[in-house]
């Protein structure tokens, strides 16, 4: 049994070595993030999609140019001769009554280039200052997005080293169960114990490494979350730093601040609306614009024998559109207090959030302090109960009640580290500020 028991450990623990660890710190997980992350690519591709759909309100100042050949033929009395009048190719003959009226199929090759410049379009104009503001919106939202990415990393790198700190937790308990177990089974062949005290020890020992086993999963689970963060392939297995407290000091702010990134993608946000407002407003003011185009028109294909320019400017005003422009700046006015609603409810959220998340801070803290001296407690439990299961007073039961509550104790601690930690991680979250 003492052989068998042997070579099992032995095996373990060459599989365990077996397994191929890369050494990760934090700062390298956030630049791999903040650098692949596919949800701050995602942010930054919508932040240059914005800017593009401003760069299209360009066509509020710029000309437009449009260059077009035409081939037509028609017997049709007034299109036959005006086709000779724009080719000016008019003879006496053509003004014969029988030829004005019956005319043969007549063809006429017009290239025609068109030039449009917009001159005065207020509403226009609103609405590519309002295109300007989209971009600080996705801008913001970027930003935010980071903020995001930079806390799923600090969280996900600390669920790493608590899952490390399990499986070490664990090997330990494993460990002490399995010199308990060669002592108790000794003790059984030499006929000082009863069957049920060795069988109850394999017990221990089997939870133990069912344990160990969930942990070594959590490991792996906590790389590979990492790794999709960071933009990398899963199936990687990270080592992480000793888990402890971080030295950071907890921020004591127990208001929001007002220059947080995404309340200034919905502030941005209102603007913009505002500006669409507006206008809607200038849709009702006259618009002046300019035009000109230059014909060629000839009887044969890419002849370029007759040529005339048209220039003009045209000063229009829409006096009545049917209701439609009134309902429009309706609808921007909703929207512009709809985005008004979600960010004063946006906002007492976080505000809730932070109160809880303040409270739940001073718990971690303390809770951090109760199981440093709990693990102390059990240990020097577990040693004196060590010594005297060694001079028979005490059972194996015993001493495996107490390896069991220093193993609890310790991932207790570890499980308080991690929640102080990821704690201060969310409350810089919550209560980061955002420049231009």
């Amino acid at each position: 049994m003492k052989k068998y028991l042997g070579l099992l450990l032995v095996t373990w623990g060459l599989s365990v070595s077996a397994q191929e660890t890369i050494p990760l710190k934090l700062q390298d997980a956030l630049d791999g993030a903040l650098k692949n992350n596919k949800e701050l690519v995602i942010a930054k591709l919508e932040e240059e999609g914005s800017a593009a759909k401003f760069n299209q309100t360009n066509a509020v100042f710029l000309p437009q140019i449009n260059v077009s050949y035409t081939a037509f033929t028609s017997n049709n009395p007034l299109n036959a001769f005006g086709f000779k009048l724009q080719q000016q190719g008019i003879t006496q003959s053509d003004f014969d009554p029988s030829r004005l009226n019956n005319p043969s199929a007549t063809p006429n090759f017009m290239a025609k280039a068109e030039l449009n410049q917009p001159l005065i379009n207020l509403d226009m104009i609103y609405a590519r200052n309002a295109a300007r503001e989209q971009i600080h919106v996705y801008s913001y939202k970027t930003k935010r997005t980071k903020e995001y990415i930079i806390y799923e990393v600090q969280k996900a790198y600390a669920q790493l080293q608590l899952a490390h700190e399990a499986v070490k937790v664990l090997n330990e308990a494993l460990q002490t169960s399995n010199s308990i177990y060669l002592s108790t089974n000794n003790r059984f062949e030499k006929g000082l114990l009863q069957k049920s005290d060795v069988l109850q020890v394999q017990v221990q020992v089997a939870a133990t490494e069912s344990k160990l086993s969930e942990a070594k999963s959590n490991v792996k689970n906590a790389s590979d979350y990492l790794s999709l963060l960071m933009g990398q392939k899963t199936g990687i297995v990270y080592a992480a730093d000793s888990i402890s407290k971080v030295s950071t000091n907890p921020t004591k702010e127990l208001q929001l601040p007002d220059g947080r990134a995404d309340f200034q993608a919905m502030q941005a946000a209102i603007k913009a609306q505002d500006l669409m407002i507006e206008s809607g407003k200038m849709a009702y003011m006259p618009k002046f614009n300019a035009f000109a185009n230059y014909l060629i028109n000839d009887k044969s294909a890419f002849g370029f024998g007759s040529n005339s320019y048209l220039l003009g400017a045209q000063f229009s005003w829409t006096i009545f559109s049917g209701t439609s422009a009134k309902y429009k700046v309706s609808e921007y006015r909703v929207g512009r207090s709809k985005l008004e609603q979600q960010l004063t409810y946006q906002k007492e959220q976080s505000q809730l959030e932070l109160d809880k998340t303040n409270r739940q801070l001073n718990d971690a803290s303390f809770a951090t302090i109760q199981y440093e001296t709990a693990v102390s407690q059990a240990s020097e439990a577990l040693r004196i109960l060590k010594n005297r299961f060694e001079q028979g007073l005490v059972s194996s039961n015993d001493l495996l009640q107490a390896q069991s509550s220093l193993s609890q104790q310790k991932l207790m601690r570890a499980q308080a580290i991690f929640q102080y930690n990821t704690t201060i991680s969310y409350l810089q979250f919550l209560t980061s500020t955002s420049e231009k």
